[in-house]
């Protein structure tokens, strides 16, 4: 079981980092005064320890303007509320998943043991919503640049 979630876990993260990947190259065409970096950084900088924390958000934040009818338009009232809040439980569930690793390395007591798996299913919790709201994420932000592109094909036309 542990093999066939971890090579579904392994699955998810490539075909996730692959549309992530899309998605900031759909924007740099659209909106290349916005983009912070290049499209290369939206694979990379999941690799990257300490800057994994908040180099992708703001790729997801530029491609997310980018895909709007009006890229250079102020940001509408919690118009990133989902990103954000998935963003936040991502790296909270990361966080707490290191702090829990940490704690078990040094489990010598029951009580220790105890302590460490309960951080451990605060962190699974945090994981779990940052899933469902990563999906509600790709969902929209597909949405929005297939409108877009639609968009963008009937204009030309």
């Amino acid at each position: 079981m542990a093999v066939a979630s971890g090579l579904a876990y392994l699955a998810t993260v490539v075909v996730f980092i692959v549309w992530f990947h899309r998605v900031a190259k759909n924007a740099s065409v659209w909106a290349p005064d916005l983009q912070s970096r290049t499209p290369g950084w939206a694979i990379g900088a999941w690799f990257i320890p300490i800057a994994d924390l908040w180099i992708p958000r703001q790729i997801a934040v530029d491609a997310w303007r980018a895909s709007r009818p009006d890229p250079h338009a102020a940001d509408g009232a919690r118009e990133l509320t989902l990103l954000n809040f998935w963003w936040t439980c991502f790296v909270v569930g990361l966080v707490l998943d290191r702090l829990s690793s940490t704690l078990y390395k040094q489990v010598e007591t029951l009580d220790a043991l105890t302590t460490a798996a309960t951080w451990s299913l605060v962190g699974y919790s945090f994981m779990v919503a940052a899933g469902v709201l990563a999906i509600l994420f790709v969902r929209r932000l597909t949405s929005m640049q297939h409108t877009k592109a639609t968009g963008m094909l009937s204009a030309a036309k």
